[in-house]
């Protein structure tokens, strides 16, 4: 953990006067479709993401246009427990000074929450949101110092998870591994993932090969791990880069050659594996590790209504996209903790008390059930936040990518157990 925990209290109840009974006003709009009746204040929230088409820059645009689509469904439905959902949303534009401001925004706004978003710089976010008390419910997970602030709430185990889950994953099949990873502090912290679940099942330490995460081209860390990984497995988790890496290790492989190919989502997705061929693509028979049922899972089926019906055909958001995926489960932990509060103002602090408390949030199977207690933690000190440390195995087949393995599969052991690398 970093830093103490500081619990804020809700701000008092605020008392509204009916104009009508059991009329809902909403900011002079009318009754809220559906609403119960009661004097319910609307909850305002934030979501941000980069929206940018930077070369060097990551794109999740989807994020804010999916929190945008949920707060469209959930009002029409009436609202959460009868509250109006505010959505602001926010161009982090990948970087850090982008993010600060999206976070002292938030906080000049007095949201009471910041849900399923996406920031690789969680140090330039998180301090102003500590200092306002905001609560970051379910972030995507890209940086790891959502794994340590007291006031985050994840609904994943973020990249320590799904790299934990990979090494297990090639481990069933691969006598022999090369990853390929960045050269940088998150990347420094891969190897000791990949190796602990390939030690579980008695498999060699993998050969680390450590690579610009921008690159124009991976020949020359293509050939190595060619070279090293023999007939066994060659994993790459470079983001952006993961495609240009195996576009060149696709042209020095032999043909017909027994080595496969593995990453995690978020590096290979279904978006990628369309745009490279489909069913001829190069990931055709590559091993995925994500961290929730495969897109096609009926458990997604009421995800994709919402978007069917309220996205009004906004092309940013794809159903199969993980970051898509992880704004919807956040909202749903958003609308778990309201509905437990049931109270008719709702504040930041309150959520935070009510998530610290043990509020449950049932995702309806695209996690397990979600609790934020300390003894739900991992409670390491490189990823105390953790509270799902599951994941799944996933392949490409047909050109679609699809469960490998039915289920859940848990690394929370190795999330522990992990040995430093070199």
């Amino acid at each position: 953990m970093t830093g103490r925990r500081r619990l804020s209290s809700p701000r008092p109840y605020r008392l509204l006067t009916s104009v009508a009974a059991g009329a809902l006003l909403v900011s002079g709009c009318g009754v809220l479709p559906g609403a119960s009746g009661g004097s319910r204040e609307p909850v305002t929230v934030m979501t941000w993401a980069p929206d940018t088409t930077g070369a060097d820059a990551v794109n999740m645009a989807g994020m804010p246009a999916m929190a945008r689509t949920y707060a469209r469904w959930i009002n029409e439905e009436g609202g959460i427990d009868g509250h109006e959902l505010r959505v602001l949303t926010c161009n982090e534009q990948d970087t850090a000074a982008g993010a600060s401001k999206c976070a002292r925004r938030a906080a000049d706004e007095n949201v009471a929450a910041v849900v399923g978003s996406y920031s690789r710089y969680g140090r330039a976010f998180l301090a102003p949101l500590e200092a306002a008390g905001i609560p970051y419910i379910g972030g995507y997970g890209a940086s790891a110092d959502e794994f340590t602030s007291y006031l985050s709430y994840p609904v994943n185990g973020g990249q320590p998870a799904l790299v934990a889950g990979n090494g297990e994953q090639l481990a069933a099949g691969c006598e022999r591994v090369s990853l390929v990873r960045p050269d940088s502090l998150v990347g420094d912290s891969m190897p000791g993932l990949l190796d602990t679940s390939l030690s579980r099942s008695d498999r060699p330490a993998s050969h680390d090969i450590s690579a610009a995460e921008e690159a124009t081209s991976y020949d020359a860390e293509a050939a190595e791990a060619l070279d090293k990984a023999g007939d066994g497995c060659v994993t790459a988790v470079l983001g952006k880069g993961t495609e240009t890496f195996f576009d060149s290790f696709r042209r020095l492989a032999p043909k017909g050659g027994e080595v496969r190919i593995s990453s995690v989502l978020g590096s290979v997705g279904q978006s990628l594996v369309n745009r490279t061929g489909g069913p001829n693509s190069p990931f055709e028979g590559a091993l995925v590790t994500g961290w929730y049922p495969e897109s096609d899972d009926p458990r997604w089926n009421e995800m994709r209504e919402v978007i069917r019906k309220y996205a009004f055909g906004d092309n940013r958001i794809d159903p199969s996209d993980t970051g898509v995926q992880t704004t919807w489960i956040a909202y749903t932990a958003l609308k778990a903790v309201v509905e437990a509060m049931d109270r008719p103002d709702i504040a930041a602090g309150g959520i935070s008390v009510s998530l610290n408390r043990g509020t449950e949030v049932d995702t309806g199977g695209l996690t397990p059930v979600l609790r934020w207690r300390f003894q739900d933690m991992v409670g390491t000190a490189a990823y105390g936040r953790i509270v799902n440390g599951r994941v799944t195995f996933q392949v490409v087949r047909g050109g679609r990518i699809t469960a490998e393995k039915k289920g859940f599969v848990d690394v929370t052991e190795t999330l522990v157990n992990a040995r430093p690398s070199g």
